[in-house]
């Protein structure tokens, strides 16, 4: 592979079109969506009625979380939480 020079790389790189916006908006979102998720999840393996309010509707439990209860985000947190208890 050819080593490259910082300038290059970077007149390369300007060379690319914008990244859709749909990506740059997903990359903004993702990291609070995880860290909701992680704080739901949490939650619902310690405490069964909180389990019970979060599972019966995903997406008011997202929202409360500040998250946008994207489809993908349902199917995530709905997989974390279908995990059998221990």
């Amino acid at each position: 592979m050819t080593e490259l020079s910082e300038e290059r790389l970077a007149e390369l790189l300007a060379a690319l079109p914008p990244a859709p916006a749909a990506w740059v908006q997903a990359a903004v979102e993702l990291p609070g969506a995880r860290a909701a998720i992680d704080e739901l999840t949490e939650r619902a393996l310690t405490d069964s009625r909180a389990r019970e309010r979060i599972l019966a509707d995903l997406e008011s439990a997202l929202r409360a979380a500040g998250v946008q209860p994207r489809p993908q985000l349902l199917e995530a947190l709905r997989a974390r939480l279908s995990v059998p208890e221990r």
